[in-house]
């Protein structure tokens, strides 16, 4: 499973001209599935990601949480970071996750950032969205976690 966490001032999708999810301060999510990922990958990550620390505190350090800052997160389906452009001008995307794997993948980790006490809102896996993001910082970081 690999994430690509931007911290934001606000973030939304639309699909079809309608907003599917909008946030105010907090993450933007955009999140990828390995043919061989698991529910356990899924909540490693999850609480990962719930207890980061990537908010700026009185003395300028990145100190504080999504929890202390009020912030939610907006989590939108990737495949395209499974691309594999090693071998000729179009990616390959033989090792993302089909649908049938990656669609259960998807919802248990909405399931587990929710459990987490997060304000969730994300995109529909396979639409065709149009994401904006307001990178604050800007701060970007690569989440990955590959089979136990």
């Amino acid at each position: 499973m690999r994430i690509v966490l931007q911290r934001v001032s606000r973030a939304s999708v639309t699909i079809a001209g309608r907003t599917a999810g909008a946030i105010e301060r907090g993450f933007c999510l955009l999140v990828g599935f390995h043919t061989g990922d698991t529910p356990d990958q899924v909540d490693w990550l999850a609480a990962k990601v719930a207890g980061l620390r990537l908010f700026a505190g009185a003395d300028g350090k990145m100190n504080l949480g999504l929890e202390d800052v009020g912030g939610a997160v907006l989590v939108i389906s990737q495949f395209t970071l499974y691309g594999d452009t090693e071998k000729g001008r179009r990616p390959s995307f033989i090792t993302a996750a089909r649908p049938e794997t990656a669609v259960p993948l998807y919802e248990r980790f909405l399931a587990s950032l929710r459990e987490q006490g997060l304000r969730v809102e994300s995109g529909e896996f396979g639409a065709d969205m149009l994401v904006e993001i307001h990178n604050d910082g800007p701060v970007t970081l690569i989440l990955e976690r590959g089979p136990a």
